[in-house]
């Protein structure tokens, strides 16, 4: 089993926790249960609120390499769209097309380093409109992910019919859940970020 593996997690509010009073998010309980049963993860988190993919583009490759260096086993989960689709002026932040050639570039990116790769659906927000954009960019994303053989998690439909996610982010600002939120976010997820873990880094 490697004995240094390394994970940057790369987006904005979502992946930072924004919201958590257990400064965890999903990130950090994922993280969490990787570290409890002995698999030997350093993690980061690389989350920053208000960000589009077009700000992540301009800085996650130069901050990935800085915690990624030659020699250790690493890896990169891409979280981000919910601000690449607010309205702003009347138009999305980014336009749909340029959000996904931002994730393929980055899928591309992170390969040609040798980085394992994970993307991470967006989650649903109170606001219909905007998760029916989110929708439209979500399947673009895990088309994107499938042609590339890398595994998308996806989250924004079965949050939109959780009972806790839909309560803690309208008792919220509408965007960011407390703990028990991100603890089911991270339940959601966990399946398959148990399966490209021990996959991509042979762990048992």
């Amino acid at each position: 089993m490697m004995s240094d593996i390394r994970i940057c997690f790369v987006g904005d509010s979502l992946v930072a926790g924004v919201g958590d009073r257990t400064a965890l998010g999903w990130p950090g309980r994922l993280a969490a249960r990787a570290q409890a049963v002995g698999w030997p993860l350093t993690w980061y988190n690389l989350g920053i609120r208000r960000e589009t993919s077009a700000d992540i583009a301009a800085r996650w490759e130069a901050e990935c390499a800085r915690r990624l260096p030659a020699g250790v086993a690493a890896g990169v989960v891409f979280a981000f769209g919910a601000n690449d689709t607010v309205l702003e002026d009347g138009r999305p932040r980014v336009e749909p097309e340029k959000s996904v050639a931002n994730l393929v570039a980055f899928l591309d990116t992170a390969a040609d380093r040798g980085w394992h790769r994970l993307v991470v659906s967006p989650p649903p927000n109170i606001d219909p409109e905007h998760n029916a954009r989110l929708a439209e960019l979500d399947a673009r994303f895990a088309a994107v992910c499938a042609a590339a053989d890398v595994g998308y998690l996806r989250a924004l439909e079965p949050l939109s019919a959780d009972v806790v996610w839909q309560r803690e982010i309208a008792a919220g600002d509408g965007y960011h859940p407390d703990g028990a939120a991100y603890e089911r976010y991270a339940d959601l997820l966990s399946p398959g970020w148990n399966h490209w873990f021990t996959t991509a880094f042979g762990v048992v």
